[in-house]
């Protein structure tokens, strides 16, 4: 009984965790497309090297994300195991149905009538939390995030850093082919969104920890086992 309630418990912790990633890809998609796409913002990681790979050969930017992803999945597949592939993959999945989704059948329009500081600054703050919520809860909605992952766990960078660089760099590429002016406030709407990535993935969860068949706090049970352990000697062989 006990083995099969832990196994429940699992179940919704997974499935709760399936169901944030699910609502950071919905926002993402809906800002990349309502906001960004709309008000013609350029676009940074895997999605802007398919573009230009589109201006300078003519290749289809989907079968140019699909050269860039798959080494990217394998290498993940190797490094971080079958579960972490499994749910970059979910992300992914969800990201370009909920994309195709808004591209094909929404009727919202949101102009800004050239005020491109505005959907630079919305799609910063949105994309960010989006993405938050996928990577905080170990899915991607791309390779670009899996290598981003990748890098920033190898050299100990911030994740938001990771992003922030890689964009720029893609979107420094972008200025010989699109407007600088569109180019230059995405570099703005990437900055904010890797602040915002960097805060949602390294924001300390709440955790309690469970003393008398009571749930508390962290910090609160740490005073009640600290002032226990100074009212009571400390068996032998135990150790804290």
């Amino acid at each position: 009984m006990k083995r099969t309630s832990l196994t429940l418990q699992q179940v919704k912790t997974e499935a709760g965790k399936f169901a944030i990633m699910l609502l950071g890809t919905f926002i993402l998609a809906f800002a990349y497309y309502h906001i960004n796409f709309q008000n013609h913002l350029s676009e940074g990681g895997f999605v802007g090297l398919a573009l230009l790979g589109k201006y300078a050969t003519g290749l289809s930017p989907a079968i140019g994300m699909l050269l860039l992803d798959i080494p990217v999945m394998i290498l993940a597949w190797f490094i971080k195991g079958w579960k972490f592939m499994i749910q970059a993959l979910l992300g992914v999945a969800a990201f370009s149905l909920f994309y195709d989704g808004f591209e094909r059948y929404s009727t919202l329009v949101i102009p800004f009538h050239g005020n491109l500081w505005i959907p630079a600054v919305l799609s910063g703050v949105i994309t960010g939390v989006g993405a938050g919520m996928v990577l905080r809860f170990g899915g991607a909605t791309g390779g670009d995030d899996i290598l981003a992952v990748l890098i920033s766990r190898w050299k100990g960078w911030k994740l938001g850093t990771v992003f922030f660089v890689s964009d720029a760099f893609v979107l420094g590429l972008s200025l010989f082919f699109l407007p600088v002016k569109e180019t230059l406030y995405t570099i703005l709407a990437v900055w904010i969104a890797s602040k915002v990535i960097t805060y949602m993935v390294s924001f300390p969860a709440r955790r309690t920890v469970t003393t008398s068949a009571v749930k508390l706090p962290v910090s609160t049970a740490a005073k009640v086992v600290s002032g226990a352990s100074q009212r009571a000697p400390v068996a032998r062989g135990v150790s804290h």
